[in-house]
């Protein structure tokens, strides 16, 4: 009998590239119904990593440096369950791009997709902010936790919709770098390891990140209704929040496609002549 090698080495950047292919043409062949439950999971792992972070920044012990540095650590919680556990996330499914500049899926199919898995993951993560109002979660710390929600949406409905679009380009660079190391890694610790400085360092720049956006904006104007940080609740309005997340949303797609997908698709596509 033969022995079996196992290769513990990550994959390279061309066999990484395959998978992430291999992947974006599997979440074209999922049903509508199945993409968005998919997505409502990948919106409340991203909201429970928020939540995460809200809870870790609150204490005013901590310093301005290493509460971001904590609070981003924290926040990894939410990629590390979308990865390791399975769900459609609107922010990795730009990566579908290399699939459509190979040919592999067609503008529908991909469209589709981004449709219902951004619905998907914004239904997921409005759920978990009902259930953490309903929790009282907000009342930790002494209404610490409330008071940071409602300071960190204000934060981020304050700067203009072009720094908003901006940063959304830099988060899903970063994002899209830590699925790819993600469909890199041969093991569960490989993923977590993997992903844990990407997702930290564009949490800690204060990148925006339209997933973690449905989140952080609706538990922060729900704070703010509940009586939490009532100096700053007037600055949260829903026009507001619906610029926040069209800028960051249209940024994170440039960032994932344009940079990241389109970039890698080019680095490792075969030549013509080596195609047949």
């Amino acid at each position: 009998m033969s022995d079996t090698i196992i290769n513990i080495n990550a994959l390279t950047p061309a066999e990484t590239e395959e998978a992430v292919n291999q992947a974006g043409e599997t979440k074209t062949r999922l049903t509508g119904a199945k993409a968005f439950v998919s997505a409502m999971f990948a919106g409340m792992f991203i909201g429970f990593g928020a939540l995460f972070f809200l809870i870790i920044t609150s204490d005013p012990a901590l310093t301005w440096g290493p509460k971001r540095f904590l609070g981003g650590l924290a926040f990894c919680m939410g990629l590390v369950l979308v990865l390791c556990c399975g769900a459609e996330l609107f922010t990795g499914n730009s990566l579908m791009a290399s699939d459509l500049a190979s040919k592999r899926i067609s503008w529908p199919a991909m469209l589709r997709n981004w449709v219902i898995v951004w619905f998907g993951n914004f239904a997921g993560a409005l759920l978990l902010v009902t259930l953490i109002a309903l929790a009282g979660t907000m009342g930790l710390n002494d209404g610490a936790v409330g008071a940071t929600a409602v300071a960190t949406a204000v934060g981020k409905v304050t700067p203009g919709w072009g720094v908003l679009f901006v940063r959304g380009i830099l988060c899903n660079i970063l994002v899209c770098l830590a699925v790819r190391v993600g469909f890199s890694a041969r093991s569960v610790a490989d993923k977590v390891l993997g992903i844990l400085l990407p997702i930290a360092g564009f949490v800690a720049m204060g990148f925006e990140h339209c997933v973690a956006n449905m989140f952080f904006l609706p538990i922060g104007l729900v704070s703010s209704l509940m009586g939490y940080g009532t100096d700053a609740a007037g600055a949260l309005t829903v026009p507001g929040i619906l610029a926040n997340l069209s800028a960051a949303t249209l940024g994170n797609i440039v960032g994932g496609t344009v940079v990241v997908a389109l970039g890698y698709w080019f680095i490792n596509r075969r030549p013509a002549a080596q195609a047949v």
